[in-house]
């Protein structure tokens, strides 16, 4: 793929992504409207997820009818151009009112990010990224706090129903006896942001889905975060553990969390 068919699946999605996102938020202003059901034991489910992920869907096949698409709802194939979508991350919250969620859209190009586009329309935030180029939020450079006082660092461990929870409650266990806040705010996707605009420390969960992290693993690494080999084995169909954090806390961001950083998303 050349760099003007990058380019233009760049701002194409960008695009998109406005679009998607004053219909999210007609959504989430109208609460009343969200038909909420549940997928499973905190797997929240509203109307807005799949209108989302349906007209995002339908955009890019036409636009780009050769590229594979991906989406939390409907599911879908990798292939070696796929666009990799959560139409609402952070449902629970979406549902509850809570301001803290987002629209995910990640392009990888023979299993490496290369497009990575998360809004935030209720915080009227948005952030993007392409390999080699750098991270934005609302079109200000942003970069990764830097700090290297695990005893001042502020964490983010995300919680998924598909790991024991005593697992999870023995990694929290961890992060505080070194010394770190720690918190849980309810957007994977949400979070890697805040890794990489400096806002916390350090993101991690056990497990997550692909697309949950497709977007924010690029925007975080362009931003300087040290991040895992998420998109390893059968990461883009099952999921995997995901670290990001800033560079001189991965070393303690390791032990805690058990995950093998790197400096590079591949």
């Amino acid at each position: 793929m050349t760099p003007a068919e990058l380019e233009l699946r760049y701002y194409a999605v960008l695009g998109l992504v406005g679009e998607a996102s004053r219909m999210a938020l007609d959504y989430f202003n109208r609460n009343d409207s969200l038909g909420v059901t549940m997928k499973g034991a905190q797997d929240w489910l509203t109307i807005a997820d799949g209108a989302v992920e349906s007209f995002l869907r339908e955009r890019l096949s036409t636009l780009f009818p050769t590229d594979a698409v991906i989406g939390e709802e409907g599911g879908g194939e990798a292939s070696d151009a796929v666009w990799i979508i959560d139409p609402i991350d952070g449902t629970a919250n979406f549902a509850r009112n809570d301001r803290n969620w987002c629209i995910s859209i990640g392009f990888l190009l023979n299993g490496r990010p290369e497009i990575g586009v998360i809004a935030a329309p209720a915080l009227e935030e948005l952030y993007c990224a392409r390999r080699g180029q750098g991270a934005t939020m609302n079109g200000q450079t942003i970069a990764v706090s830097g700090g290297g006082e695990i005893g001042r660092a502020c964490i983010e461990l995300g919680w998924s129903t598909r790991i024991p929870v005593q697992n999870y409650l023995a990694m929290v266990e961890r992060g505080y006896t070194a010394g770190a806040a720690v918190r849980r705010a309810g957007s994977g996707a949400l979070g890697i942001c805040h890794v990489a605009n400096g806002r916390t420390d350090a993101y991690a969960e056990l497990h997550i889905n692909a697309w949950d992290v497709a977007a924010g693993l690029l925007i975080a690494s362009e931003a300087g975060a040290a991040v895992n080999d998420f998109f390893a084995g059968d990461g883009i169909s099952t999921g995997n553990p995901v670290l990001c954090c800033t560079p001189a806390l991965a070393a303690e961001l390791e032990a805690i969390t058990g995950i093998v950083s790197q400096r590079d998303i591949r």
